[in-house]
């Protein structure tokens, strides 16, 4: 009789990969060591391949265990990832949903649709990130987010990607600071490269800017970095410096006694997108704040050099 590869047979393969030890991993499963030993053997005799090398001081696994770790990591990510969707349909009004979001996004939209959520649900709690574009892909890859409203960063096969805003870049600085003396618009040509501070490569801003701006003295000469813009406003607030942020960032919470001045020859524009995970249906409750927000976003009187693409 062939034998069957369950999700247990792959918890328990992955425990002692992991761990190096029928022991320690039989302790983290919650089963006796025989037990464990004994699952081990079945999925070895189910393959038809030999997993583990045992010897008396530890346990390695094979060639090709190593080669399948990778493989059962994904299977048992996507299973965990169904499962949760699977209970948060079932919870209905309760729950949590998990939002990651840029800043200005968080500021001009989310904490607008918030309140008006909560009518609908007021049991269902929001785990709301600030991370940078890089670490939200991930996140969402791993199924720790029902959905982002962000830049993209590497764009994922595994992830959608809407894009529902699209504003101009400039530059964002102190008024008494030179470029700050002005509204209209400055030219790249005419940016000081030892004032500038950039934004790290994990970030949407940073990514872009690495990849359209290569024009530009800036990104060749040495210059400070941040993060996030929440690490831009007290650097900014020397009064010596300047950045460069959509339209939509210099708008928001920290800025607004700062000046911000377009770019021009080029223009540079990005474009702010729903990531969801593709073929994963979000929740009730996810899917209401979403709409909410979407209708935030359509009602509410955008920035200069903001403007509304689409809706989902």
């Amino acid at each position: 009789m062939e034998r069957v590869v369950s999700i247990r047979h792959l918890r328990c393969f992955l425990a002692v990969a992991e761990s190096g030890s029928f022991t320690v991993a039989s302790s983290r499963m919650f089963l006796t060591q025989s037990s464990l030993t004994a699952t081990i053997q079945q999925f070895e005799e189910a393959v038809g391949l030999k997993l583990f090398d045992r010897t008396t001081r530890r346990v390695v696994m094979t060639e090709e265990a190593v080669r399948f770790k990778a493989e059962a990591e994904k299977i048992l990510q996507e299973f965990d990832t169904a499962i949760r969707d699977l209970k948060s349909f079932a919870e209905g009004h309760q729950g949590n949903i998990r939002i990651a979001a840029a800043a200005s996004v968080i500021y001009h939209f989310l904490v607008r649709a918030i309140p008006l959520f909560r009518e609908s649900y007021p049991n269902v709690t929001i785990s709301l990130r600030d991370a940078g574009a890089e670490k939200v892909e991930t996140m969402l890859l791993n199924g720790n987010l029902d959905f982002a409203v962000t830049s993209k960063h590497k764009g994922y096969e595994d992830l959608d990607y809407t894009p529902l805003l699209e504003d101009r870049y400039g530059v964002v600085c102190m008024p008494q600071y030179p470029l700050g003396n002005e509204s209209t618009p400055l030219r790249w040509a005419d940016l000081p490269p030892h004032d500038y501070i950039a934004f790290s490569t994990d970030t949407g801003i940073g990514t872009f800017l690495a990849s359209h701006a290569g024009h530009s003295a800036l990104l060749t000469t040495p210059h400070d970095e941040v993060s996030s813009t929440t690490s831009l406003y007290p650097m900014l607030s020397l009064g010596n410096r300047y950045s460069i942020v959509p339209a939509l960032s210099a708008q928001a919470e920290g800025f607004p006694n700062m000046r911000f001045r377009e770019l021009t020859e080029p223009v540079l524009t990005r474009q702010i997108c729903l990531i969801t995970r593709r073929l994963r249906s979000l929740s009730p409750s996810a899917r209401r704040i979403l709409d909410i927000l979407l209708e935030t976003l359509n009602e509410r009187e955008l920035p200069p050099g903001v403007a509304v693409l689409s809706r989902p």
